[in-house]
């Protein structure tokens, strides 16, 4: 089956544009940063799309019950209705779909990665006044409910399943093979999900080389990321090359290696010698 494709070039300009703007602002919203890397991905998701996304988190806030007792009732509640009553799961062929990192298309099909059901979790009870975050665990994206001495975790990946400390240590441990730290337990930053979001994407494309245009798109949101870790240049560099767009390419590594030169000469200077080769492909 074909998956989305991106969207025309002005289209994707303005995409970009906004993505920059919500990721800088004082409070990004993570479900707009969702959406838009959607719409980065999928030249079919437009504004109206968008607003339908944001009305349907809406409508599943409502179907959430009010106000329950404690962090355990509220990660009950909401398995009930979006892992019971509404079916939203994943399971390992999801790994294997772009659409799978969409939240729009999450939100149509139920079906998604731990990070992107997680969101959907989030979204939905942070609506109905749900004290919730994500959790980045090693390996497995969850969602935690309550302050840190009474918190619950919930797999939206697994229909929203109510974990232990044993489980979450076990899922950890097969992530890692390490300890459970209680520093992986910290509520997660908005700007800190959707980079893992846009990691998980640029995964993909990697195992797809027929698809660096997703790369390519998800590497540049990225660097609109504040931040963002600087090695993501050199790979948004090395993309352009490989797709034959050298002297923006050769600018890149150019750039990249101004930063690496304060830490290590030696590095800079290989970093330099493959812009040169960059341009020489132009003769």
């Amino acid at each position: 089956m074909r998956g989305p494709r991106p969207p025309e070039p002005e289209r994707a300009a303005e995409v970009r544009r906004r993505f920059g703007e919500e990721a800088r602002s004082e409070r990004p919203d993570l479900a707009t940063l969702c959406l838009l890397v959607g719409a980065a991905a999928d030249g079919e998701l437009d504004e109206a799309g968008i607003d339908a996304a944001q009305i349907e988190l809406d409508r599943l806030a409502g179907l959430v019950p009010f106000r329950p007792d404690g962090p355990r009732a509220w990660a009950e509640a909401l398995a009930d209705v979006l892992g019971g009553r509404l079916g939203f799961h994943g399971c390992a062929a999801d790994y294997e779909r772009l659409e799978s990192s969409l939240l729009h298309a999450v939100l149509r099909r139920r079906r998604g990665l731990p990070i992107l059901l997680s969101v959907v979790w989030i979204e939905v009870a942070r609506r109905a006044g749900a004290p919730v975050y994500g959790v980045a665990l090693p390996g497995h994206f969850v969602v935690g409910f309550g302050p840190p001495d009474e918190q619950v975790l919930a797999d939206p990946f697994d229909r929203g399943r109510v974990l232990t400390g044993g489980d979450a240590e076990m899922l950890v441990a097969g992530a890692t093979g390490a300890a459970l730290d209680p520093s992986m337990l910290a509520p997660a930053d908005p700007l800190d999900v959707v980079l893992r979001v846009l990691n998980n994407i640029r995964a993909w494309a990697a195992a797809r080389p027929e698809r660096s245009d997703v790369a390519l798109w998800a590497v540049e949101l990225s660097l609109l990321v504040p931040s963002h870790p600087a090695r993501l240049r050199y790979e948004h560099a090395q993309l352009l090359v490989q797709r034959g767009e050298f002297l923006r390419g050769a600018a890149e590594l150019d750039a990249y290696a101004d930063v690496v030169s304060a830490v290590d000469d030696a590095a800079a200077e290989r970093v330099r010698g493959q812009a040169r080769a960059a341009r020489a492909m132009l003769n």
